[in-house]
């Protein structure tokens, strides 16, 4: 079981990238207090949970009924991405346009903590690894999400508001490079169905 429990929890982790997706989180909930930034991490991880856990059961199934592929999928996600980076890049004082329950859903829950990357993982470690070993990896790996999430005030106060708000619009630039990497990996993954 614990052998399983670690192959499944490896790769979750990786796709996850929850270090990597902490500048992002920094940057998208700037402006909002403790108490708001807990309610999102909070919405976040519950979105992450039930996402990851639905697609274990039915992920499949509805993406077969559908016809959506897995580049679709990344392609969506690109796309919100971008959008979200070039709002923060073109109108640098605006407030924030997400509400902090929105936030938390789109873009934190999905696609940043459980997005393509974690949802293919998901498909291919079920069956190596078991149901039990890939449903207490998605959960261990959402908490660790949390927890790191959770510290970014520890960064504020390392580099300052004003090093943290630099950070952030340079972040917002690799956002808007990360979602059109989805949308390119997205359309790869799609090419060999177009030409078949």
């Amino acid at each position: 079981m614990f052998k399983n429990f670690l192959q499944a929890f490896i790769p979750i982790f990786v796709a996850v990238d929850a270090l990597g997706v902490l500048p992002i989180f920094i940057n998208l909930t700037e402006g909002l207090d403790q108490k708001t930034k807990s309610k999102v991490i909070l919405v976040s991880m519950i979105t992450a949970i039930c996402l990851a856990t639905a697609f274990v059961f039915l992920g499949q199934s509805i993406f077969n009924y559908l016809s959506i592929t897995v580049g679709d999928f990344m392609i969506a996600g690109g796309i919100i991405l971008f959008c979200i980076a070039i709002n923060d890049i073109i109108k640098p004082g605006k407030k924030r346009r997400l509400p902090g329950n929105e936030l938390g859903s789109v873009p934190l829950g999905t696609p940043l903590i459980v997005g393509p990357a974690v949802l293919t993982t998901i498909l291919i470690i079920i069956n190596e690894c078991g149901l039990p070993a890939t449903l207490l990896s998605i959960l261990i790996n959402v908490l660790i999400a949390g927890l790191i999430f959770n510290s970014s005030g520890i960064l504020i106060r390392l580099f300052g508001e004003s090093g943290v708000k630099v950070i952030s619009k340079v972040v917002s630039l690799i956002l808007a490079a990360y979602g059109i990497m989805m949308i390119r990996k997205g359309i790869q993954q799609m090419l060999p169905l177009l030409r078949g």
